[in-house]
């Protein structure tokens, strides 16, 4: 298997102050309030170890209620976020906490006595195999099945890939039984991520076993329809097809086997490039594909679930390493704050399962023990995994592909390398001062790369130009005006022998624009760079003016405060006032996305 880019080691890469610090501790928190007990309440069931004392405040409730049928798939998620945030800061406070819930599945699977140690029981296997309609118990269990995974490969608990060993072996014997097309059958149930985390414990162990056991969760009836340029997707629902995708995706870095990737790619394909986006970057309607750039019609109060962007965007990563692509990185950012960010809770770090476009919109947020959605579960992945996006290295050397401000800590030919990454001019990170010499808010996005070498050291730094840049970016080294030419949706390449002291300074010019819907090009939403803006309004706005100008229609609003700039905006020439604040910043705000434009 060939890969272009290649992440660069868990550990490297710790944020620094800023909103994505802000988000990624209010995940940290809540992962850290959510009690043992409570997140192991389902399994304890299963295996017979549940105290009879526990009353009914005491416990989780909505998807993890012990009378539902996807309980305990939220501790799957929950140990999988443990892993990431250990990997990626030390912190032995969650590496103590989770340690402990692999040891307690570990006893619940002794309990068990076949290798069993899910939340749900075996029959309920037994049933979809019967046609007995069950809600979706591979989903389930795919999720232990991975945190197990993540627990043994980012935090080095080897407790954690005996029991998943373990419960692969039942697993094995379990599938042995039928035939393929038997399986085809059972596998038509949501599968989740079966086929992914088969592959990554191949990945390991290099097992013939678990090659087969690999093999016996292949999806024919989605995957070769999409080999033969069909569309399979269209009003499906979504995200029960994307941990699929991942799955093929896993496979191909396992075993190099083309088949893999060509499922994989052919997925994008028919899910973004032949299909479209909204103006936020993802998809789906009530959790189905949308069809085609028919959008218009689809614009609801279930737009946009939260585990679809999660799941594309981890797509676009795999995407992204083999290919080397800027549109994966492109897409990767766009969803990350159109998404990501926009349904979060800026305050409680609460989740809001789906992202309303309709006029007059507003989000629902979840609760701490109440509802245990299968998007509380990517939500409290998805806060410890972008830093894990910010770099990337290559044959030549360091890819810069996000913008978040971070210190990496790296090595290249074994000479150590400390690049600190910050935003001037920008809200989340401005520093109190007099003035910074701008007099109104800045028309650019500037990123500050600071080089400590123990050694001078040779290699390429690629800097992504992102998609949304008007004009051409500019870049300075140690002061110096460099001649480089990049269009938007590519990387601009600086190869030079770096040293301690040397900075790297990147002007991207950005404004608004208008995101129109491909089927009612008239109706459209306007961004500010990678950032959908939302009016402040609880019904749909006809507006006056020219769409192809929005700078003609909004102007800057409230835009500095003490030493920040604020990002809102306001509509001028109206007969009504409204104002727009980026989409990631509203809470419980009634909110319009799109538009219809008329000319004066």
């Amino acid at each position: 298997m060939q890969t272009i880019f290649r992440l660069v080691p868990p550990g490297t890469v710790k944020l620094l102050p800023g909103l994505f610090q802000q988000r990624a501790e209010l995940n940290y928190n809540y992962v850290m309030s959510l009690s043992n007990q409570n997140l192991l309440q389902n399994y304890y069931l299963e295996a017979g170890l549940w105290s009879a004392r526990n009353r009914p405040e005491d416990i989780h409730w909505g998807w993890e209620a012990p009378t539902c049928q996807l309980r305990g798939h939220f501790l799957g998620h929950w140990l999988s976020a443990a892993a990431r945030i250990y990997a990626n800061t030390g912190d032995f406070q969650v590496k103590a906490k989770a340690d402990f819930i692999v040891a307690e599945l570990a006893r619940c699977q002794q309990e068990n006595g076949d290798g069993w140690a899910g939340p749900i029981p075996e029959k309920y296997l037994d049933w979809i195999a019967r046609g007995k309609r069950v809600w979706a118990p591979h989903y389930t269990l795919h999720k232990p099945l991975m945190g197990l995974y993540e627990m043994a490969v980012l935090a080095g608990n080897e407790q954690a890939l005996d029991v998943l060993s373990r419960w692969a072996d039942w697993f094995y014997d379990w599938t042995g039984q039928f035939s393929r097309e038997e399986l085809d059958d059972i596998l038509d149930v949501e599968t989740g991520g079966m086929l992914e985390v088969w592959a990554d414990l191949y990945g390991i162990t290099e097992s013939p076993k678990h090659l087969e056991l690999m093999r016996r969760y292949d999806r024919p009836r989605l995957f070769e329809r999409l080999l033969a340029g069909e569309d399979p997707l269209t009003n499906r629902h979504a995200n029960t097809t994307i941990p699929e995708a991942h799955g093929a995706a896993r496979a191909y870095e396992v075993t190099g086997e083309q088949r893999w990737r060509d499922i994989a790619e052919a997925y994008w394909r028919s899910a973004v490039t032949d299909r479209g986006v909204f103006c936020t970057g993802s998809q789906t309607t009530g959790e189905v594909w949308t069809p085609p750039f028919a959008f218009a019609a689809r614009l609801g109060d279930k737009n946009q679930e939260h585990c679809v962007v999660y799941n594309m965007m981890r797509l676009a990563d795999y995407l992204l390493r083999w290919t080397g692509d800027v549109s994966y990185a492109d897409y990767w950012e766009r969803n990350l704050y159109n998404g990501i960010l926009a349904q979060q809770n800026g305050e409680t770090g609460m989740i809001a399962y789906f992202l309303p476009l309709q006029a007059g919109s507003v989000k629902i947020w979840g609760t701490p023990t109440n509802d245990f959605w299968c998007c509380h579960g990517s939500l409290v992945q998805a806060h410890t995994d972008y830093v894990n996006h910010v770099y990337y290295e290559n044959d030549d050397g360091l890819v810069v592909s996000q913008y978040i401000p971070t210190e990496l800590t790296w090595q290249w030919n074994e000479v150590p390398v400390k690049i600190t990454q910050t935003f001037d001019f920008e809200s989340s990170t401005a520093a109190p001062q007099e003035s910074d010499g701008e007099t109104s808010r800045p028309d650019r996005q500037v990123n500050i790369l600071e080089f400590h070498c123990e050694q001078p050291v040779r290699f390429a730094l690629q800097i992504r130009v992102p998609w949304w840049v008007v004009g051409q970016a500019r870049v300075w080294v140690n002061g110096e005006l460099q001649i480089v030419t990049a269009e938007p949706s590519s990387f601009l390449v600086l190869q030079r022998t770096w040293q301690t002291g040397d900075t790297v300074r990147v002007e991207f010019p950005k404004g608004l624009w208008s995101s129109p819907l491909p089927d009612e090009p008239d109706t459209v939403a306007f961004m500010d760079g990678p950032v959908v803006l939302a009016g402040l309004c609880d019904d749909e706005r006809l507006l006056y003016g020219d769409k192809e100008h929005p700078e003609t229609l909004l102007v800057p609003d409230n835009e500095r405060e003490w030493w920040f700039w604020l990002h809102g905006y306001r509509v001028r020439g109206q007969a009504r006032g409204l104002r727009f604040v980026p989409l990631y910043e509203i809470q419980d705000e009634r909110y319009t996305v799109y538009f219809p434009i008329r000319q004066k």
